[in-house]
């Protein structure tokens, strides 16, 4: 019998240890790290599954059928593999008025996106200095974009009326027109100015106008937001040294809002270039407004050809994506630099 040497805490046998079920099942034991990657994965699968079948499925979906002869009678009957052709886009490119309706976009596109983001600039540089009232005017800029499109497209469609419109009687009274003037469904229009005698396309500049109206106060919040922040130390200076307000707006001003309105050029690009609703609502896409979403729609509602219209968005999403690579290929280091 051994005793323990003296001073010694004495042992007891407390019989045998549990086994370590971690060490039993071969599995390492959980970290924090591993239980923080858990986590992150648990909060983050929501979100990805509702990206996935709102974005990427309808995707992959409209990619699937634009290769396939699909018509609407047909589309609940169809699997995902069907007989694979390129017969849609063939239609797409020889159908009559593809090229053109791909150009009035562009115009469409770079006039709306030009114009709203230039209006924007303006109302936000006339209300940055506080005066009275300034509250009240910055909250009703806003209501043209806020307002639901239906309703302002409707307010737009009365106000040009060549019938009762209020737009033809202001013209009559203070321009002396002699013709009412059908602004949302003539294609062509003669003026004259200057000894000069020239067409230009009225409901295209008519519908831009519009355009412009309605989203320029997306532009005004961004600039407006990044002119609060320009210190005024960069102007005071600038004043002392007798610039003027031309100078001090091209060389303090707006050197900090380029990257500002770099964004919002894109943004509005991507935006106007998918515009459907607002041209549909003014003319139908009719009197040369025929824009390539509009195209799309009347692929699949007077032609009932899935396929087709698929393909036609196929079309419009790839034009989009070389356009913004143009983009940022030739301008975006130019803007980075800027910044």
């Amino acid at each position: 019998m051994t005793t323990a040497p003296a001073g010694a805490p004495e042992r007891r046998d407390s019989g045998p240890r549990p086994a370590d079920p971690s060490a039993s099942s071969g599995r390492r034991p959980m970290t924090a790290s591993r239980r923080a990657n858990r986590a992150g994965l648990a909060f983050v699968s929501p979100t990805f599954l509702v990206v996935l079948v709102v974005v990427v499925l309808p995707i992959a979906w409209t990619v699937l059928l634009a290769f396939q002869d699909a018509k609407l009678v047909d589309i609940q009957g169809m699997g995902l593999f069907g007989n694979w052709s390129l017969d849609n886009f063939t239609q797409v490119f020889d159908s009559a008025g593809f090229w053109s309706s791909l150009g009035t976009t562009l115009l469409y596109t770079a006039g709306s996106t030009l114009g709203s983001v230039v209006l924007g600039l303006a109302a936000a540089l006339a209300l940055r200095k506080p005066f009275r009232g300034r509250g009240l005017l910055r909250a009703a800029m806003l209501l043209p974009y806020v307002a639901p499109v239906v309703a302002v497209a409707f307010v737009w469609e009365v106000a040009l009326s060549p019938q009762y419109g209020v737009v033809n009687d202001w013209g009559r009274r203070l321009f002396g027109w002699d013709d009412p003037i059908a602004f949302l469904s003539t294609r062509e229009y003669e003026v004259h100015l200057l000894g000069l005698h020239f067409e230009i396309p009225l409901a295209l500049l008519t519908v831009i106008a519009f355009e412009c109206w309605r989203y320029f106060p997306f532009a005004f919040l961004f600039i407006l937001a990044r002119l609060q922040a320009v210190p005024d130390g960069l102007e005071e200076a600038a004043l002392v040294d007798g610039a003027t307000p031309t100078q001090r707006f091209r060389h303090i001003l707006l050197p900090q809002l380029m990257p500002v309105i770099a964004l919002l050029c894109v943004l509005r690009f991507i935006m106007t270039f998918n515009k459907f609703d607002d041209v549909y609502l003014l003319t139908g896409g009719g009197a040369g407004t025929d824009v390539a979403a509009v195209r799309v729609y009347d692929f699949l509602t007077a032609r009932y050809d899935v396929g087709a219209a698929a393909a036609q968005a196929l079309v419009l999403a790839v034009s989009l994506m070389i356009l913004l690579g143009c983009y940022f290929k030739f301008f975006g280091n130019k803007v980075q630099e800027e910044s």
